[in-house]
């Protein structure tokens, strides 16, 4: 969280943004897997229709 910021900007900080209008709202066009245990997920801006790439890598949990 930033110095001086409420809970509520801080909560506006956190995602994806879009690099042409700044919107976080996002709809996701297709997921598929990639090589090492990774997901490519290609997103659309529900705002101004940008698209992005995103690549997101899966963690194990260890077992208790």
């Amino acid at each position: 969280m930033k110095p001086g910021a409420t809970k509520e900007q801080a909560k506006d900080d956190r995602g994806i943004r879009c690099p042409r209008c700044g919107c976080g709202h996002w709809r996701v066009v297709y997921t598929r897997a990639a090589f090492g245990n990774q997901l490519v997920r290609r997103r659309e801006c529900r705002y101004c229709g940008k698209r992005l790439t995103t690549t997101e890598r899966a963690h194990a949990v260890p077992r208790s």
